[in-house]
């Protein structure tokens, strides 16, 4: 689940990561209101669930509180276009009025998973307020590196040499060194798949603040932070994949015309995979599950008809836990409720997979049966054209 700046900033600060002062608004009369409490010159920041939105002219600064409310009045309803919201952009509900500091230098820190070492890994570098893939693919060696060890955290004695590393010297690197601590100690207790400041700051009178603040939370461990929960921005997010998350789906959507439903998230990328190879373009990712009943399968589908994008249908199901029977069956009721008219491809294996076969090809309908998965994909793809 991703948060906005100002609610990262929010938790970190909770966790003992110094930051900025600044207030979340919805409107420009309490973007004046906060500019005036917080005094002097403020940055105005739009907040949206994507990265970049200086180039895109949603950070601006103001010198006074009236041209805070100026800069806001502009800013709140505009559609922001980022290198990562696409071309569609997103529309601006929330700004972050915060106070500018005088910064000596910008510098990064995050955290996220090595799967390979199965653990987490605090990353630190000197190239901070620049997109962190550039550094890595341009000059990895800048990027430093700590193990974090379960159950320990992030010793005081990496913190240190991580600042030390990238550059950091005298009082102001126990101060970076307290922050790094506090920020592994945030990233643990929240379950957080990401925690990244970008940028990292170090001020002209040897103080460190959190400029900027992303946070993931991890989905699966949400159960244990009902607080959070009221976190999430609706607004942000893809209504179909809201949609789906209503009914325990796991729904993502692309940009192409061959809809798959499958279960199982490996299953689900080689489908889009062998899609691709076919000549098609798959129009989202669509994990009904292991457990998934005739209900959830009549949702799935009405989600995935909901995008007008959709040419096909690709079903490739292995029946496990979830029987071919009990697909077949859903995929019947669905077709029959929704009076679906693009055409639809099954491929099935598994449990009760001669009983699937035979409640679908004497439905009615006209039904794709497909002989393995290749099959299967080479006639969605045709069918899609």
């Amino acid at each position: 689940m991703k948060i906005h700046e100002y609610q990262a900033k929010a938790l970190l600060a909770r966790h003992g990561v110094p930051v900025p002062r600044g207030e979340a608004v919805r409107t420009a009369d309490d973007a004046e209101a906060a500019a005036k409490k917080i005094g002097g010159s403020v940055v105005v920041k739009a907040q949206i669930h994507a990265g970049g939105r200086g180039k895109g002219g949603g950070v601006k600064i103001a010198k006074d509180a009236s041209e805070a409310r100026a800069i806001a009045g502009k800013m709140l309803g505009m559609t922001l276009v980022t290198h990562q919201t696409g071309p569609e952009g997103r529309i601006v509900q929330r700004l972050l009025i915060e106070e500018t500091l005088p910064i000596d230098r910008e510098l990064y820190l995050g955290i996220v998973l090595d799967r390979a070492q199965g653990k987490n890994v605090f990353m630190a570098s000197a190239d901070g307020g620049v997109e962190i893939e550039e550094v890595a693919a341009k000059t990895p060696e800048r990027i430093l590196k700590e193990a974090i060890e379960p159950g320990l955290g992030l010793t005081p004695f990496q913190a240190r040499k991580l600042a030390f590393g990238i550059g950091i010297r005298g009082a102001a690197a126990n101060e970076a060194a307290k922050a790094m601590v506090a920020l592994a100690g945030a990233a643990e207790a929240l379950d957080a798949s990401l925690a990244e400041i970008n940028p990292f700051i170090l001020t002209k009178d040897g103080k460190v603040y959190a400029l900027d603040a992303k946070i993931n939370l991890d989905d699966n461990a949400l159960f244990r932070h009902a607080d959070l929960l009221d976190l999430r921005d609706l607004n942000e997010e893809d209504p179909l994949e809201v949609e789906a998350s209503r009914f325990g789906l796991n729904y993502i959507k692309l940009d192409g015309n061959v809809a798959c439903m499958v279960n199982g998230a490996g299953l689900a990328m080689a489908t889009m995979d062998i899609i691709k190879y076919a000549g098609g373009h798959p129009a989202n990712f669509l994990d009904v599950g292991g457990g998934a009943n005739a209900d959830q399968i009549r949702n799935a589908f009405r989600i995935l008809l909901s995008d007008k994008a959709v040419k096909a249908v690709l079903i490739n199901i292995f029946g496990g836990i979830l029987r071919c029977d009990t697909l077949a069956t859903g995929v019947v009721a669905a077709v029959r409720e929704l009076a679906v008219k693009v055409p639809i491809v099954v491929r099935m294996e598994g449990t009760n997979v001669e009983l699937g076969r035979k409640i679908l090809t004497e439905s009615g309908f006209n039904f794709t049966v497909a002989e393995g998965m290749r099959d299967a994909a080479e006639k969605v793809v045709r069918l899609a054209k």
